[in-house]
């Protein structure tokens, strides 16, 4: 199958997969999800590998999904394009079904018999995050962003993933403010697994998948699996559904809706910025506050 949004190679033991929409950020828009989806089905099908890579390319790992334009790629989802009205149960339809939902597509990270270490550096926000927080170990580089703008306006929490790592305490102040934190934090608080200058990253990344693909597959899916339904216990799965059903509601209050007419009509650019500078944050930060090399 050759790839529109992503790459795929295998070395070894290891698979490699690199969302590759850098000129974008490699934000999401069709067919990423599926792409993911088919590229992680292929990995576990392949014998010889035992642990998978996800990574992005350019400049970011994954800065969400892609509002640009009409929203008319929102319709290769099974949903609506900007212009259209909204109706709420075909919304529910796009986001639950597991044959179309972008989200269900990205659960296949986290329903992977294989390991997934996710390669973290720049912008990892909003679906971004969920892409990564799915993920069984995530590495990131020190300055790399992790957050969820959405938490101000057009969005929610989908996969609930951020919950789940930090618990209540935590999430609840990242949640009701979106406000972002950098690697060596997301580090510090619990959220993933390591933080290391973005130098040393490549290294720190290949170093762990390659001491997990000493095990062998059994053992790691064993043990992926055992850990994964403690949690599905928890209520994995119903709070995802309820975070993707919500997503729509937040997409279509008067707040929401104006967001996306100001992108529509001045530009993604204006619609963040009138959404983040009253926090100085994200587009709108000081450059110690954003990952470095990213204007």
């Amino acid at each position: 199958m050759a790839y529109e949004t992503i790459l795929y190679e295998t070395e070894g033991r290891l698979a490699v997969i690199t969302l590759n929409r850098p000129e974008k950020f490699n934000t999401i828009r069709p067919p990423m999800p599926d792409e993911l989806a088919n590229a992680l089905a292929k990995a576990n099908a392949d014998n010889e590998v035992r642990v998978i890579i996800l990574q992005g390319s350019g400049k970011a790992f994954c800065a969400g999904f892609d509002f640009s334009g009409d929203l008319e790629h929102f319709s290769g989802w099974g949903g609506q394009a900007g212009s259209e009205q909204w109706d709420p149960g075909r919304d529910m339809m796009m986001h639950t079904s597991p044959f179309s939902g972008p989200i269900p597509k990205f659960m296949s990270i986290w329903r992977s018999p294989k390991p997934v270490v996710a390669r973290v550096h720049g912008w990892c926000v909003g679906g971004g995050s969920d892409v990564a927080l799915l993920s069984d170990v995530i590495i990131a580089s020190e300055d790399a962003r992790f957050g969820t703008p959405y938490s101000r306006v057009w969005g929610c929490y989908l996969t609930n993933l951020w919950f789940y790592r930090l618990g209540l305490t935590k999430t609840k102040l990242l949640a009701l403010t979106g406000d972002s934190i950098d690697g060596k934090e997301a580090a510090k608080i619990g959220l993933i697994n390591r933080a290391v200058p973005v130098e040393k990253l490549d290294e720190e990344v290949r170093y762990w998948a390659d001491r997990m693909a000493r095990c062998p597959t059994t053992q790691l899916a064993a043990m992926k699996l055992v850990i994964n339904q403690s949690f599905e216990n928890m209520g994995l799965q119903s709070s995802q559904t309820l975070g993707c059903i919500l997503d729509g509601y937040m997409r279509n209050t008067p707040e929401g809706l104006a967001f996306v007419e100001k992108s529509m009509k001045d530009g993604v650019a204006a619609a963040i910025t009138e959404r983040d500078a009253p926090f100085g944050d994200y587009s709108q930060a000081p450059p110690d506050k954003k990952p470095h090399g990213v204007p």
